[in-house]
């Protein structure tokens, strides 16, 4: 009955974290799609110059999802018993994870835009802050997890 309570805890918080997010994209394509008047009826507003996202953007892109591939490995390799192989993914995971936290803090420094200015910002600053935020939580939680790893308190 406990492994089922918070199996079903886990569904309902991936799901609540779902809606949260898809809200965020829900306002960028609403914006986007049927810009008003008062924003200049471009896309992106007028005055805006968007970030390119062929560059940084990009790069973090495939960084979390390398970092995805990274921690996919070191949950196999715990559940495979290879406890070296497993810590290995840990720490390459949180080096991603540091990487992308610092560039994000680096595009947000270099923005060409502010987060007062129109939707475009808005939207930008907080679909990315969340996420930067929920990164920088998973990256404790690792932390906690590869030094539990290394105390040898996971078994296959």
């Amino acid at each position: 009955a406990v492994q089922q309570g918070l199996r079903m805890g886990m569904i309902l918080f991936i799901v609540s974290e779902i809606m949260f997010f898809f809200a965020f994209f829900w306002a960028f394509f609403t914006s986007s799609l049927s810009p008003v008047f008062n924003i200049g009826g471009v896309w992106p507003p007028a005055g805006i110059k968007a970030i390119s996202p062929w560059g940084l953007p990009l790069l973090n892109t495939i960084i979390l999802l390398s970092s995805g591939a990274s921690v996919t490995w070191a949950h196999h390799a715990i559940v495979g018993g290879f406890k070296k192989d497993a810590l290995l993914g840990l720490v390459i995971t949180i080096i991603f994870a540091v990487i992308f936290t610092g560039l994000q803090g680096f595009e947000y420094v270099n923005a060409p835009f502010a987060m007062s200015d129109s939707v475009y910002g808005s939207v930008f600053f907080m679909a990315t802050g969340f996420h930067g935020f929920h990164v920088i939580i998973g990256t404790i939680f690792l932390f906690v997890c590869a030094f539990r790893l290394y105390l040898n308190h996971f078994s296959r």
